[in-house]
């Protein structure tokens, strides 16, 4: 009985290699490595991006960091405590009167429709 793996190696000598248990051996454990393996492959390109994603986030928020530790260091002067008061929560001297004018372009949307 002749056996059928020669004949298509005479007809494709490029297959011969296929033929070698090294070869098939090597070819198994690549495919497990890229594909079954817990760090595979795969894995390794979703927890590249999830750690790209962490880090993008930590830059912005040292980012935040530095903003919100300036406007602490002009808070500590007390006119600049005063205009943070007036313009945040409406606050006023004794003497004065404030009023709050609203445009209908700042209102949220469900504020909006019950004006109309």
């Amino acid at each position: 009985m002749k056996n059928p793996f020669k004949n298509i190696t005479n007809r494709y000598p490029f297959l011969r290699f296929l033929g070698n248990r090294y070869v098939l051996v090597l070819a198994l454990f690549i495919a497990w490595m890229v594909f079954l393996d817990n760090y595979s492959f795969l894995d390794h390109r979703i927890l590249n991006k999830e750690i790209k994603e962490l880090e993008d986030n930590k830059k912005y928020y040292q980012d935040e960091i530095k903003l919100d530790e300036e406007k602490i260091k002009l808070l500590k002067n007390p006119d600049q405590i005063e205009k943070y008061a007036r313009e945040k929560y409406y606050m006023k001297r004794d003497s004065e009167d404030i009023y709050i004018i609203e445009f209908e372009e700042d209102l949220p949307e469900d504020e909006q429709s019950k004006s109309l």
